[in-house]
């Protein structure tokens, strides 16, 4: 895709959603501005105050599809770039504006939950509903979306679904995929397409995963139905467990899901990514960490799996109590993100992460061949101060490798994504695809695994840019994001 040049001055931009909106719908305050110009990728430079990249005209909140809609059309009819966002959650660059006087569309006053249907457990909202919000209201009720990042208490729905997230109890509710029963969208044109809930249907293909997933490159998401489950922590079992081998932790929770059971939560640390979690027990070993949950027969039931697997194995155990305490403690919010950036500063100090998947066979391959090539090759290596990994989503075919790394910035704020992350990110892309896994597995394409997007898809690839020319002909969705952008 190449980037248009819009028909309309920054001036004309700004006035011409003021006109759709009112004066309270938009926004051109200059720190406004440049805080929505990036999104968590370049958390470092935005602490210092950096903002390189181009700085959009104006933030607009629409409060109703209708309004999207009217934006949407606005910014085709004049080929204006669109960014669209939600709880600003992003970290691969997504939110990034990479296109001149780009229009900011902020979904989080679209907050309502519009409906809440117990006898067929589904839960409707717009997108700028906080998922922690809604967990807690889900709550009283004694049901619970089963979706737990770790952004749970800041990300917003528009922003779950767009990225296809996914969360710390994957193994047994799935993925926000496999949770969302039906939707809204509105495309370029303005559009507005809603697809029906229904429990399955086989009228041709899923045309959810259009917009599932679509990280607001071809259209954006206003409303979705989620699935929810019956609440019950009463019945939850916690295990932890020592190895000596990452790839014998790997094989005890491959047997273990391969054998029909569900665990909630289905870990695996290496020693170094095990010991900023677990310091207090991990003696330097790999930890293994595992819930069981749901009805009481079918936790018990879970439980004794989790048992068998391990009796076989040498291990030694956690007290079931630390791993309870952890998990009470492992999602953030702005006070974690406050003091993330207050470290930053004092210590000039980060830590990142880059998440790929593969299937079973080649699991402990990729995870040797990563750290291998980054302790050999990576000419910073003696920057870094923990290089890890673990495996925390898996799946009857294979699983994912979340490799952890944190570094001492020993350069200029501006060079840190440049020396540190996209190098350290690149090593760990292409050693995926090379193992024949994905690029990606939860965080999305963003801006900045696009290198590489035509070869993850391979032969497939021209489903995927049919699917831009048909919707987004002019290019004004988000661009640069899964669809590189050519200068």
């Amino acid at each position: 895709m190449t980037a248009s040049r819009s028909d309309l001055d920054r001036a004309q931009i700004v006035d011409g959603v003021r006109a759709l909106l009112g004066d309270g719908g938009v926004s051109t305050a200059p720190r406004a501005l440049e805080l929505a110009s990036v999104d968590r990728f370049k958390k470092y430079q935005s602490v210092h105050g950096i903002f390189d990249g181009p700085i959009p005209a104006v933030i607009a909140y629409p409060r109703s599809t209708d309004e999207v809609a009217a934006v949407l059309r606005f910014a085709n009819e004049h080929v204006i770039n669109v960014v669209t966002r939600t709880g600003g959650t992003a970290t691969e660059g997504g939110l990034e504006t990479v296109v001149d006087d780009t229009i900011v569309l902020d979904g989080s006053r679209m907050d309502a939950v519009v409906a809440i249907d117990e006898p067929n457990m589904m839960v409707t909202v717009q997108c700028g509903v906080p998922l922690q919000r809604l967990e807690d209201e889900l709550r009283t009720r004694g049901l619970t979306t089963g979706h737990s990042p770790q952004s749970k208490p800041i990300a917003q729905y528009g922003g779950l679904v767009a990225t296809r997230s996914i969360g710390q109890f994957s193994t047994l509710y799935g993925a926000i995929e496999d949770m969302v029963v039906g939707l809204e969208a509105v495309f370029p044109d303005g559009s507005i397409a809603r697809i029906k809930n229904v429990p399955r249907r086989a009228a041709g293909p899923d045309i959810r995963h259009v917009v599932i997933g679509s990280e607001g490159a071809l259209c954006v998401v206003t409303e979705v139905t989620v699935k929810v489950f019956r609440y019950q922590p009463e019945h939850t079992r916690y295990f932890g467990f020592l190895l000596d081998d990452f790839g014998a932790g790997v094989e005890a929770i491959r047997e273990l899901v391969v054998s029909g059971y569900r665990p909630s939560v289905c870990r695996v640390y290496s020693p170094e990514d095990a010991n900023q979690h677990f310091a207090h027990f991990s003696q330097g070993k790999n930890v293994v960490v595992l819930t069981a949950e749901g009805p009481a027969r079918l936790a018990e039931a879970t439980a004794a799996g989790i048992e068998d697997v391990f009796a076989t194995r040498p291990h030694e155990r956690v007290d079931p109590a630390l791993i309870e305490e952890w998990f009470a403690g492992l999602n953030w919010g702005q006070d974690k993100i406050d003091a993330e950036k207050e470290t930053m500063l004092r210590e000039s100090h980060l830590g990142y992460t880059t998440e790929v998947s593969v299937d079973w066979s080649r699991t402990n391959d990729l995870y040797e061949a990563v750290m291998h090539r980054i302790r050999t090759e990576y000419p910073r290596a003696g920057d870094l101060t923990m290089l890890g990994a673990h495996s925390s989503h898996s799946y009857q075919t294979g699983t994912n490798l979340y490799f952890v790394y944190d570094y001492r910035i020993a350069c200029e704020p501006r060079e840190e994504i440049d020396l540190y992350h996209v190098p350290l990110n690149a090593i760990i892309v292409e050693e995926a695809l090379r193992h024949g896994g994905s690029m990606v597995h939860h965080h999305g394409v963003g801006k900045y695994r696009t290198p590489w997007v035509r070869e993850e898809h391979g032969s497939a690839w021209p489903i995927l840019e049919g699917l831009k020319t048909a919707f987004d002909p002019k290019g004004i969705m988000n661009a640069g994001t899964i669809y590189p952008l050519e200068r």
